[in-house]
C-alpha cells in the first residue's frame, strides 16, 4: 500500500479552501485538513470535506458522443473534433456565441475567448457571471472603477461593523463566516439584510433587518439619510476622495420612516443599523446573489457602494463593498474576458483593445463590438459551443431555455458529465476537471493559486485547453492555439493582462495563500486590498450616484398571492452536477424542498414531509414541504440545485435593463395541496 498526501484547493466555491487529498495506490480515497491554508487553516466544510467523490462516478463522459437519430453514439476524438470543425467552418460571426464556465481553469478561459474572437470573429462570449454577478460589474465600475471584491477574506477579521447582505454566508461560504464570527467575539457588529430568518440571520446577526424582498434601494436611501441626518457621514473622505456627493444629498428623499412603509422594516431599526456602519471605524459589506438576481439589480449594487463612501468605507483592509463569487473560477473567468464587453483584463470592447490583442495574438480583425448576452445567445444564436455550464439548470424560465437549445442548428457541450443541458447537444466532448489538470483559477478576493494534476481523467476525457487546441488547428489556426501545456498558456496571459504580470508557475508553487492581483512586477508581493490611494477611474475619485427605489417586476396578485425566491443550501452546489453525486452529501438533502411559513402552511393543510405544487406563471413543479419561521408568511424559498423539480421552470425571465441580470429572487407564485 502507498499511500500519499498531496496539498490541492478545494473544488467548490469561491473561497479557495486548503485540503489534503489522500492517494493510495494512486486513486484519491479521502481529504484530510490543510491547517498552514491561510483561507481556512485547517478547517473545510460539508462539501470540502467530501470534494473528490464526484471523479469517481459511474456517469462520468469518457468517450465523445455524436446525436445520431435522436440517440447519442460514442465516437473517436478525431470524428468528433472533425465534424464539429466543419460545422463550426463559414458560421456568421454573429451567428455563433461560446458559453465558458466559473469552475474551468484561467488557462483553459482564455482559450475560449480566444477561439471565438479569433477564429470566429465574435464577442459573443459570455459565462455564468451574467446570472449571477454582471449587476456587481454594472454597479461598481461606474462609481469605484472596478467590479471586484476590495478586501482580502482574511482581513474581513479586522471589521470592526460587518453589513451582510443578501447572502446566508453561513451555507454559502462558510469559511468567510468564519472571519464574521471572530471579528464579532472581538466587538464587531453585524447587520444582516435577508427576507429569510436563514442560519447566518440566526447565529451572526446583531440586527437583522428582514425586509421585503425586493426592497432594499429603499433600505439602503433610509439608513444613508438616517446618517445624513445625524451628521455621521465622513466629510474628509467626501471631500479627498468622491465626487457627486451634492447631487446624492439632494436626492436622498427616502427618510427611515419612508424606507419602513416600503420594506416592513422598523424605522428605528433602519437608525439602529445605519448608526451602527456610520460609527464604524472599519465598516464592511460583503453580499451576494440576493442583491445582484433582480431587474433593479445593479441599482441595490450602487446604492451599497453610496453607503460606504458615505461613511469613508472603503480603502482599507476589512473595509469595502465585497461580492461573493460562487464558483471556485467565478472571478478569474472574467478576468480571462469571456464577457460580451470585455476582453482579457477588464480591456473594454474598442477599436483599441482590438488593435492590441491583433498584435498581442498576431490576429486580424478582431470584433470591436459588444457581443450578445448570455439570453440573447440562446435566442439569437444559431450555434452555441458551450464549456462546462448548465444553463437549463442555473438559467430563468428553464422551459423556453431547452425550448432555445432545442432549436439551434448545432450545439457542442464539453463536460464532465451528460449534464440537463448536454442532453441537448448534438455533440458531447468528454473533459477533464480540477485535479485532473493543472491550471490557475482566481477565487473571490482576487487570490490567484495553482491546483496540479494529481490523477488521470476517466477513459479518454481530455482537457478543455487539449481541446480548443485541437479543435482551431482543425480549423487552420495551429499557428494561434499552438500550446503544448497551460503553462505556456499562462505565459501568453502574463503578456496580455497587466493585472498578472507579476504572477508565475514558480511563485504559486511556494505561497501557500496564493497571490492577490493586481500584481504587476515578479517582485511584488499581490494586492490584498484595492483602491487604497485611488479609485481607478478617470480622476481618481469615486463617483457617488444615486438611485430611486423601484418595484420588482412582477409582485403577488389574486392569482399568484405569495412570493417566491430561489438560492443555495450548504450541502449543495450550484446546479448540483458534482454534490448531487457524492452520496455523503446528497444523503443529507436528496430532494428539492420548499420553505413555507407556518401560518402559510396551515391554512394549506400542510406539515413538514407533505408533498406539494408550486406554480407560476412559467411553470409548476412539486417539492416537499419544509414548515419553518426562516421564510415570512407570504414568501416561500426553494433551492435551484435538483433537476427533478428544477427550481428555474419557475423563475421569472425579466432582466435588469443595464446589466440583463434575470429576476431570480422574486416572482409570484401560488401553492397547492
Amino acid at each position: 500500500m502507498n499511500l500519499q498526501y498531496v496539498p490541492t484547493i478545494c473544488p467548490y466555491c469561491g473561497c479557495g479552501c486548503g485540503i489534503y487529498l489522500v492517494l493510495k495506490d494512486g486513486r484519491i480515497v479521502g481529504v484530510e485538513p490543510w491547517k498552514e491554508h491561510p483561507v481556512n487553516e485547517g478547517t473545510n466544510c460539508p462539501k470540502g470535506k467530501s470534494a473528490y467523490k464526484f471523479l469517481y462516478s459511474d456517469d462520468r463522459l469518457k468517450k465523445p458522443l455524436i446525436r445520431e437519430n435522436g440517440a447519442f453514439r460514442e465516437a473517436s476524438w478525431e470524428e468528433a473534433l472533425n465534424l464539429v470543425a466543419e460545422r463550426l467552418k463559414g458560421i456568421p460571426p454573429e451567428a455563433f456565441g461560446a458559453i465558458a464556465s466559473g469552475k474551468t481553469t484561467n488557462e483553459e478561459s482564455y482559450l475560449l475567448q480566444k477561439f471565438a474572437r479569433v477564429i470566429m470573429g465574435t464577442n459573443n462570449i459570455e459565462y455564468c457571471a451574467r446570472f449571477c454577478h454582471s449587476a456587481t460589474v454594472a454597479g461598481l465600475l461606474p462609481t469605484l472603477g472596478s467590479g471586484v471584491m476590495q478586501t482580502s477574506q482574511v482581513d474581513i477579521e479586522q471589521a470592526d461593523c460587518i453589513l451582510i447582505a443578501g447572502v446566508n454566508i453561513k451555507e454559502t461560504f462558510p469559511m468567510i463566516a468564519r472571519r464574521v464570527l471572530r471579528a464579532r467575539r472581538k466587538g464587531a457588529t453585524v447587520i444582516v439584510i435577508d427576507p429569510r430568518r436563514a442560519a447566518t440571520a440566526i447565529s451572526l446577526a446583531d440586527i437583522h433587518l428582514q425586509l421585503e424582498a425586493g426592497t432594499d434601494v429603499a433600505l439602503i436611501n433610509g439608513m444613508m439619510s438616517a446618517i445624513l441626518a445625524e451628521g455621521l457621514e465622513n466629510k474628509e473622505f467626501i471631500e479627498k476622495r468622491t465626487a457627486g456627493f451634492d447631487e446624492l444629498r439632494a436626492a436622498l428623499t427616502t427618510s427611515p420612516e419612508q424606507a419602513a412603509e416600503i420594506t416592513g422594516v422598523a424605522a428605528d431599526k433602519i437608525k439602529e443599523a445605519a448608526v451602527a456602519y456610520a460609527k464604524a471605524d472599519r465598516g464592511c459589506i460583503l453580499y451576494d446573489e440576493g442583491i445582484t438576481q433582480h431587474t433593479t439589480g445593479t441599482d441595490n449594487v450602487t446604492a451599497l457602494v453610496d453607503l460606504a463612501l458615505l461613511t469613508g468605507h472603503i480603502g482599507k483592509p476589512g473595509t469595502g463593498v465585497n461580492s461573493l463569487r460562487g464558483q471556485i473560477n467565478g472571478e478569474g473567468t472574467g478576468d480571462m474576458g469571456c464577457l460580451n464587453v470585455f476582453y482579457p483584463g477588464f480591456k473594454r470592447v474598442s477599436p483599441e483593445s482590438a488593435e492590441f490583442f491583433q498584435n498581442a495574438w498576431g490576429a486580424e480583425n478582431l470584433p470591436t463590438e459588444p457581443g450578445f448576452t448570455y439570453l440573447d445567445m440562446l435566442q439569437k444564436c444559431k450555434v452555441i459551443y458551450l464549456v462546462g455550464a448548465n444553463p437549463v439548470m442555473a438559467g430563468p424560465d428553464s422551459t423556453n431555455i431547452k425550448k432555445a437549445l432545442d432549436s439551434l442548428d448545432f450545439f457542442v457541450v464539453q463536460d464532465i458529465f451528460l449534464t440537463e443541458t448536454a442532453e441537448h447537444a448534438h455533440v458531447v466532448l468528454p473533459t477533464a476537471c480540477w485535479v485532473e489538470r493543472e491550471g490557475i483559477h482566481a477565487w473571490v478576493d482576487r487570490r490567484v493559486q495553482k491546483i496540479n494534476k494529481v490523477i488521470d481523467p476517466p477513459g479518454e476525457a481530455m482537457p478543455d485547453w487539449w481541446i480548443i487546441c485541437r479543435l482551431a488547428e482543425k480549423m487552420g489556426y495551429e499557428d494561434k492555439f499552438n500550446f503544448a501545456s497551460p503553462a505556456e498558456i499562462f505565459e501568453e496571459i502574463r503578456g496580455c493582462v497587466p493585472q498578472y504580470k507579476g504572477i508565475t508557475y514558480e511563485r504559486l508553487e511556494k505561497k501557500a495563500g496564493g497571490i492577490h492581483w493586481p500584481c504587476p512586477s515578479e517582485d511584488h508581493p499581490g494586492t490584498p486590498t484595492m483602491f487604497v490611494q485611488a479609485f481607478p477611474t478617470a480622476d481618481s475619485l469615486a463617483h457617488f450616484k444615486a438611485v430611486e427605489y423601484k418595484p420588482p417586476a412582477e409582485l403577488p396578485d389574486t392569482e399568484y398571492p405569495d412570493i417566491l425566491s430561489t438560492g443555495r443550501s450548504l450541502f449543495h452546489y450550484h446546479t448540483g452536477t458534482m454534490t448531487r453525486r457524492t452520496d455523503t452529501l446528497n444523503s443529507e438533502v436528496p430532494e428539492c424542498y420548499v420553505e413555507i411559513n407556518p401560518e402559510d402552511a396551515l391554512m394549506l393543510g400542510v406539515r413538514s414531509g407533505s408533498r406539494i405544487v408550486l406554480e407560476t406563471r412559467r411553470g409548476r413543479i412539486e417539492v416537499i414541504a419544509r414548515v419553518t419561521e426562516r421564510v415570512p408568511q407570504g414568501t416561500v424559498f426553494v433551492p435551484f440545485h435538483f433537476s427533478e423539480s428544477c427550481a428555474n421552470v419557475l423563475t421569472n425571465p425579466a432582466l435588469d435593463p443595464t446589466c440583463k441580470m434575470p429576476e431570480f429572487k422574486v416572482c409570484a407564485v401560488k401553492e397547492e395541496v
